[in-house]
């Protein structure tokens, strides 16, 4: 099994753990607060596992582009994580993070637009399975 392969469904089970201890982290504060308590230990285990694995090794290559396109990337994703946990304070988590994961629909639309990568059969197809799940969540 390739290596991105085992990462990514590392990140899957944890993802999907994140949501429902975050779920029980937020009952009885502010969406906010639980976001801003999460956000700090990210910050912290980030930076840790930065110099665990070689340190800012390469830093001399990153231009003034990537660090627009990383600090626009910081934004957005700040910004998704506050409207995730203000809808899963709100409504039921198992709801709110499938929805989430239609994220994947417009990541794929802007791969392709965007990025140029190949929008194979199997790719669309499982695309259009995920949009068609999405509204049948929303129904």
């Amino acid at each position: 099994m390739p290596l991105w392969l085992i990462y990514a469904l590392l990140a899957t089970f944890f993802a999907g753990l994140t949501s429902v201890l975050a779920k029980f982290g937020i009952s009885k504060i502010s969406s906010d607060l639980g976001l801003a308590i999460r956000t700090s230990i990210v910050f912290v285990l980030v930076w840790l596992n930065l110099f665990a694995w070689g340190g800012i090794k390469g830093i001399e290559q990153l231009t003034s582009k990537s660090l627009l396109f990383l600090i626009l990337s910081g934004i957005t994703t700040s910004l998704s994580w506050i409207f995730y946990y203000r809808a899963m304070k709100l409504g039921t988590v198992s709801y709110v993070a499938a929805i989430d994961k239609g994220s994947i629909v417009i990541t794929i639309l802007l791969s392709v637009a965007l990025l140029k990568e190949p929008l194979t059969p199997k790719l669309f197809l499982g695309a259009v399975f995920i949009f068609i799940g999405l509204i049948i969540l929303i129904w």
